[in-house]
C-alpha cells in the first residue's frame, strides 16, 4: 500500500516539503499536522519508513512515546495545554490516511468541541469468551 517515493512524511524528514517542525533527534520527527484538531495538534514519526503497527520495530516505537512525552510536557510548560489525546491508526479501514506510522498528540482544551472517542458496540461483549481464547498470549509481559 505504501510507496515510500511518494510518502509525504518521507519528504518532509528528507526536507523535501514543509513542515513546522517542532522536536526532531536522529530517528523521530514530530511537526504541527496541516489538518490540525486543535492548538499544538502535532504528528510524530519514526525518521525511517514503517507502514504501521505491524512492521515498526519494538525500539523504534518506544522512541515514538518518549518523544510524545516530552512534548507533553513542553505543551504543559509553555502552552499551558494540560489534557491530551494520543492516536494512531493502522491500515485503510482504520483509517490511516498516510501509509507511514505515526501518531497524532491531540491538546485538548474545556469546550474545545471536539469529539475523537469511539462509539461503544455493545454487541461484542456477546464475544468475549471467544475472542479471548483466539488471542490470548502465552505469557503475559
Amino acid at each position: 500500500m505504501s510507496n515510500i517515493n511518494e510518502c509525504i512524511f518521507c519528504k518532509i524528514v528528507n526536507e523535501e516539503a514543509k513542515s513546522w517542525t517542532v522536536y526532531e533527534d536522529k530517528d523521530v520527527k514530530a511537526f504541527f499536522g496541516i489538518n490540525p484538531a486543535s492548538k499544538g495538534h502535532t504528528i510524530i514519526i519514526p525518521k525511517k519508513h514503517y507502514e504501521n503497527i505491524i512492521d515498526i520495530p519494538e525500539n523504534e516505537l518506544k522512541k515514538i512515546i518518549v518523544v510524545i512525552k516530552k512534548l507533553a510536557k513542553m505543551y504543559e510548560k509553555k502552552l499551558g495545554l494540560k489534557e491530551f489525546n494520543i492516536m494512531h491508526a493502522s491500515g485503510i479501514n482504520a483509517q490511516q490516511s498516510v501509509f507511514h506510522f505515526h501518531m497524532h498528540l491531540v491538546p485538548r482544551e474545556k469546550e474545545d468541541g471536539l469529539d475523537l472517542w469511539f462509539k461503544v458496540k455493545k454487541e461484542v461483549v456477546k464475544d468475549f469468551d471467544n475472542l479471548l481464547k483466539k488471542i490470548k498470549l502465552e505469557e503475559v509481559k
